[in-house]
């Protein structure tokens, strides 16, 4: 499977098209973060937000023209707290300094392993480090300032 979230959706689309293309059989599963309309338009057929996310560059409330034919099979929802949960974690036990669009792909890429069981491939990318996200992600006022927590 290929699952991760998208900005304009030229990389979510892109490589799920090549990967469709190569075998039908893969999964293609966007992640989104609250307050994005995809995972609804995606699930329903018709665009609805609900909540809000800190994450940055990443969901959108249109289908961009990059997105219009992407194979898209199913749809995640992470919300901020398993987003920062997921940061925290990569950092802790990986030693991966990572951004909010990341917690939001990892932990896509971690519910739809629960959904398909063992020995399945999933596949995400890794595309913010934590560097920009200092002030915020990584400020645990700031956090506490949003109700979240990195424990």
């Amino acid at each position: 499977a290929w699952v991760a979230a998208t900005g304009t959706g030229g990389t979510f689309a892109g490589v799920g098209m090549f990967l469709k293309e190569k075998n039908p059989a893969v999964r293609i599963v966007l992640a989104d973060p609250m307050g994005s309309g995809l995972y609804s338009y995606f699930k329903t057929g018709e665009i609805k937000t609900e909540g809000s996310s800190i994450t940055e560059g990443i969901g959108t409330t249109r289908v961009t023209a990059n997105m219009e034919n992407a194979p898209v099979d199913d749809a995640i929802q992470i919300n901020d707290t398993e987003a920062v949960r997921v940061i925290y974690q990569l950092l802790r036990k990986e030693g991966l300094f990572m951004g909010g669009s990341v917690g939001i792909n990892v932990g896509a890429a971690v519910a739809l392993a629960k959904q398909m069981g063992p020995g399945h491939t999933i596949v995400t990318v890794l595309c913010d480090g934590g560097a920009r996200y200092q002030s915020r992600l990584f400020d645990r006022q700031w956090l506490a300032s949003k109700g979240l927590s990195p424990d």
